[in-house]
């Protein structure tokens, strides 16, 4: 069989529209146009594509499914997404291009108006035997929208499988090729790597650093708030701790659930400051919006009525997952509104291209939560644009946000690991505690009750292009609005450029203040040079390694060790130490073993 793409699509940019596709009056951005030349020169009955999210992934099946339909290959066509929002989106957008989807498919005969059905995993869970009917009815192409949502559940898993494995075609679409447990997903290859773990193979990806060249989704600045927590455990113990330092998964959760209590000044300052970032966006982005993603509906009403306390107007608050919630989102993205709050919905699939700026206000830590909740507002639509991500100072959280460019398999087998002096035990010990929660779940009823008492914000640091800039400084302050105030539509290296600018600025003032004036805590601005997040894993780590060496040599603790360097060198724990920081410590660690020789 011929294809019917153009080969000169390849020598453009995969930003570039190319031809028009079948049925459509849109054009195709060329790496949708190489994953149609690579499917129809394949002519697969199983194919995985990946691509970032906000990159068009829609477009690309629709224009596949819209090829297969004319060329009689398939006969009609099942769209299974992860929402009832999303698979009423999936029916507008295929409606757009001719094919006509049934949203409100539930059972029994489909009328002949209809090219097929859009439904849920969860439907397809409650009835497998349903949709197979159909399957073996017609030649069908299936298309598996956030696939990874198949492996949610073993029986979501399962139904899937049973429901499309006589298919005619299946197209599997993800933003994250990954999972946060090892559950298979069903019609995905895995392969063995030289380790023998099996990965997921995907047929065609198209990644977020790859994307980013291409001007496809912007580039994004993450502000890391962090600050001083206060909470009184199940027991009646008051606990105080600052936001980011290494503690056991329990009382990380509570530190970081103090923080995003509404009554505390955590929460407050944070919207304020995204608030602020938000107007200097519009001032190049008139319509740019912002979104806070919330833990649960009682928090998400809280922020939404702190938000009408900061701004003066009312913000659109999404509840649930229900027809009026979704027509509040289309209300929100036809305006030029400027907050919406939501618990969960917006963090997957859902396309309001104008948000510009967002709070990332729930506990959730997985990575492909994370992907998908960033990939809101990295979605195009002209040159220039930055997106801007407000976070907790939470380790697992800064992970994320520095490898937003790495991509990932998913994966079925855990490697191997030796932990014997592994520096970096506890902090994958957490990481794995955060990918054993739910990805449909908040992980709320696995957490022990507490009080939220008292909590403080302050400004830490920006993250962007994995590079960190800036010290720490009080919510309001100058040295905040210095990055909050960064111009709304600027090219990535001029956002590289200014930040340094900006830092260097701040470096200075700071120098020319009095301590007892200086408007920072604990981090002498000449110890915040700019560094990788890859150089300050190896400073880390070169740390514990000489901590460890030294254990032996004094017979102290580690954790003594360490909070003895805190109280003669300054500056918070080594989770957040900048790199000046940690090289005074290496230094000093040296001096005291050298001497005890």
């Amino acid at each position: 069989m011929t294809t019917s793409t153009s080969a000169s699509s390849h020598h453009l940019s995969p930003a570039f529209p190319g031809r028009a596709p079948w049925g459509t009056a849109n054009k195709l951005r060329a790496w949708q146009q190489g994953a149609m030349d690579a499917y129809l020169q394949q002519q697969p009955r199983d194919f995985l594509a990946v691509a970032t999210p906000g990159a068009g992934k829609t477009t690309f099946a629709l224009t596949l499914a819209s090829w297969l339909l004319h060329h009689h290959v398939v006969r009609q066509v099942t769209v299974v997404a992860p929402t009832e929002h999303l698979k009423k989106q999936w029916a507008e957008a295929a409606a757009r291009i001719g094919i006509k989807l049934d949203p409100d498919y539930s059972a029994g005969p489909l009328s002949k108006e209809y090219h097929g059905v859009a439904v849920t995993y969860a439907g397809v869970g409650v009835r497998p035997m349903l949709h197979r009917n159909r399957v073996e009815q017609r030649k069908t192409l299936v298309i598996l929208d956030e696939i990874h949502h198949a492996g949610d559940s073993r029986s979501w898993g399962e139904a899937c499988q049973e429901a499309f494995e006589p298919a005619t075609r299946r197209l599997a679409l993800t933003g994250t090729p990954f999972r946060s447990d090892t559950n298979p997903i069903p019609f995905v290859d895995y392969a063995e790597d030289r380790d023998g773990v099996r990965r997921s193979v995907a047929d065609y990806t198209y990644g977020y650093g790859t994307a980013l060249g291409d001007g496809v989704v912007r580039p994004v600045i993450f502000l890391s708030y962090s600050g001083n927590m206060r909470w009184r455990t199940k027991a009646g113990d008051e606990i105080e701790a600052r936001l980011g330092e290494p503690m056991t998964k329990d009382a990380v959760s509570q530190a970081w659930r103090t923080a995003l209590d509404a009554h505390g000044e955590w929460m407050p300052a944070v919207l304020g400051a995204a608030d602020r970032r938000l107007t200097e966006v519009r001032k190049a982005i008139p319509d740019a919006g912002g979104l806070v993603i919330a833990s649960d509906q009682d928090s998400a009403r809280a922020y939404a009525k702190l938000l009408r306390e900061i701004t003066g107007h009312a913000a659109t608050l999404v509840l649930s997952d229900d027809g009026g919630a979704s027509q509040r989102i289309e209300d929100f993205r036809g305006s030029e509104d400027r907050w919406m709050v939501a618990v969960r919905m917006v963090s997957e699939g859902v396309d309001v291209p104008r948000l510009s700026v967002g709070v990332y206000a729930t506990t959730i830590s997985t990575p492909l939560f994370f992907s998908q909740a960033v990939g809101r507002f990295v979605r195009s639509r002209r040159r220039g644009e930055t997106a801007s991500v407000f976070l907790p100072t939470i380790p697992t959280l800064l992970t994320w946000a520095n490898e937003m460019e790495v991509e990932r398999d998913h994966v079925l087998d855990k490697p191997k690991k030796d932990t014997e002096d592994d520096p970096y035990a506890e902090e994958a010990d957490l990481l794995a505690e955060a990918e054993r929660e739910q990805d449909e779940d908040t992980g709320e009823d696995d957490q022990l009750p507490f009080e939220a008492l008292e909590s403080d914000a302050v400004f830490d640091r920006v993250m962007y292009d994995g590079a960190e800039f800036g010290m720490q400084a009080h919510p309001g302050s100058e040295e905040e609005q210095d990055y909050l105030g960064i111009p709304g539509l600027l090219e990535p290296d001029q956002v590289q450029t200014l930040l340094q600018k900006r830092q260097a600025r701040q470096i200075s003032h700071s120098r020319k203040r009095a301590d007892a004036d200086a408007d920072l805590l604990e981090m002498p601005a000449d110890r915040r040079p700019v560094v990788t997040h890859k150089e300050l894993m190896e400073l880390r780590k070169q740390l514990n390694g000489l901590v460890g060496a030294y254990v032996h040599q004094s017979g102290k603790p580690h954790g003594v060790i360490h909070t003895e360097l805190r109280r003669v060198c300054g500056g918070p724990p080594s989770a957040e130490a900048t790199a000046g920081q940690l090289e005074q410590r290496v230094a000093k660690v040296r001096e005291w073993a050298t001497r005890m020789k």
